[in-house]
């Protein structure tokens, strides 16, 4: 993050950090640089260090400053997909041999990564509850590299004490990642809690429209910062310009979205823990969550996303889902526009049969800033 930026608040950083006046017209938006390659001035004479847009280009470059000032880090890099995102930092950090803690609860495209892909690369990871310390700390091996965390965790809610898992990674030697992607920099700064490397999908609440897919790494440490940026490169899943400008947009109103999402998803929570045919709502904003007094702790906000169980099963949940109106059934989240989702047949496929397997009777909620009056009508008809 730049000294211009560090004395900001959040708000103000989200519209203007990376978002400098055109120097050509003073257009007060940084234009899309719809280009693949620039003009030098002589052999190796390049114009503000630009030569081809996979390894830089303007446009991505205002949103991972952006980025970087929204984590407090020291560099933000922005990809084509959240997993192209984490794909890099895992071929830069790790090598055939090396081990890694994952949650029991994680999103099912990176279980998918570690399981299928890295695995077969020969690097090996443990399933451990993050939310617990002690379990962590019993994962770490002489050969792990990296701690990953979720939190919340995508699809149960869990939470993770990143300033203590941390401490456990440094007495460890190891790096820390924290996926940020529920909560958002707005909710939750894991760079300033002791994380190495924070992951975004900025498919979710950083574009916010759900009309963009990309993915952001972002780190406080300059050296990592320039090896994850040499791999960046090598590798090429870079975000397209257009993308990267559509994502700086979203962000500038993060934090009002962010607070909307928030306010709606604790009225739904009320009603859900009402509701006769609710068994079980997971939301951190509750009391009784398990996580709540580290969520008060490390978080400003609980966020938009709730998940719930229902009477009656697997099919009951799929019903659920089918009759919902307002809320659209798909997958992603942090969209303006609510959604549903069965995670057991949906996002989380993938970890079926595995320590990751969700229950068959969970929904996930992605609330969005409609009339929250609206929303409630949807569920209750939806849940008969």
């Amino acid at each position: 993050m730049s000294d211009q930026h560090s004395h900001q608040s959040f708000e103000t950083r989200a519209i203007h950090a990376g978002n400098t006046a055109d120097p050509l017209t003073g257009a007060v938006v940084p234009p899309i640089y719809q280009v693949s390659t620039y003009k030098q001035d002589g052999v190796g004479g390049l114009r503000g260090g630009y030569e081809y847009s996979r390894s830089a280009n303007p446009t991505r470059t205002a949103l991972e400053e952006n980025l970087a000032a929204l984590e407090g880090g020291r560099r933000g890099l922005a990809f084509a997909s959240g997993l192209a995102a984490e794909d890099c930092l895992l071929r830069t950090l790790l090598a055939p041999g090396d081990h890694v803690v994952i949650p029991n609860d994680a999103y099912g495209g990176t279980f998918r990564l570690f399981a299928k892909v890295v695995q077969r690369w020969g690097v090996d990871f443990s399933v451990a509850d993050t939310s617990d310390v002690d379990a962590v700390r019993d994962a770490v091996n002489d050969r792990t590299k990296l701690i990953w965390v979720e939190t919340p965790s995508n699809p149960l809610l869990g939470i993770t004490d990143i300033e203590a898992v941390a401490g456990v990674a440094r007495q460890a030697g190891v790096k820390l990642v924290v996926d940020n992607t529920f909560a958002s920099p707005y909710l939750q700064q894991p760079l300033a809690l002791g994380a190495d490397v924070v992951v975004h999908s900025l498919t979710k609440y950083m574009g916010g429209h759900s009309d963009v897919v990309g993915g952001a790494l972002v780190t406080a440490d300059e050296a990592l910062g320039e090896e994850l940026a040499y791999h960046q490169n090598a590798m090429g899943a870079v975000a397209g310009p257009f993308d990267s400008w559509i994502v700086l947009r979203g962000i500038k109103t993060l934090a009002v979205r962010m607070d909307r999402h928030s306010e709606n998803a604790s009225k739904i929570v009320e009603m859900l823990t009402q509701h006769p045919k609710v068994t079980q709502v997971l939301y951190p904003g509750l009391p009784e969550h398990p996580g709540h007094e580290v969520a008060v702790k490390q978080m400003r906000g609980f966020g938009g996303m709730i998940s719930f169980r229902v009477q009656g099963g697997e099919e009951a949940a799929v019903e659920v889902c089918n009759r919902a109106q307002l809320f659209t059934l798909g997958e992603s989240l942090g969209g303006v526009e609510s959604l549903i989702e069965h995670p057991g047949r949906m996002t989380h496929a993938s970890v079926v049969g595995s320590a990751l397997e969700v229950p068959a009777d969970l929904v996930r909620l992605s609330v969005g800033i409609e009339n929250v009056e609206d929303l409630l009508a949807d569920l209750r008809q939806a849940l008969g």
